[in-house]
């Protein structure tokens, strides 16, 4: 059975289907061909609330990399393509109160139509 993989931050991204790489603080198992339900959110539901479905999304590759390594492209890919990596390090800096030091891993998937 797959996992869920919450997308709370890029929803939108997901739904537009613009967003083929996220960075996670974990997640370390991930390998090639993994499928993943993408989801709304996944924690922290409310009594009653459910998960809800994006996609089915393909894990393609994934590598641990530093934030201040982020290649610009990388903010497109991300579903930003207007920020710059140090905007977007930033921004994930503050959502995990880390430095910009921190290896996150670099997920690069792709949307699977049909589910499994």
């Amino acid at each position: 059975m797959p996992r869920n993989m919450s997308f709370m931050m890029t929803t939108a991204q997901m739904y537009d289907r613009i967003k083929t790489v996220t960075r996670r603080d974990g997640w370390w198992f991930l390998k090639p061909g993994d499928r993943l339900w993408a989801v709304e959110k996944a924690m922290g539901l409310k009594k009653g609330e459910k998960v809800k479905r994006i996609c089915m999304i393909e894990v393609v590759s994934t590598r641990g990399e530093p934030l201040w390594q982020m290649p610009p492209e990388d903010c497109a890919l991300e579903g930003f393509p207007e920020m710059h990596p140090v905007d977007f390090a930033i921004m994930l800096v503050e959502k995990y109160g880390c430095s910009t030091d921190k290896v996150f891993n670099r997920i690069e998937f792709k949307y699977l139509d049909g589910g499994i």
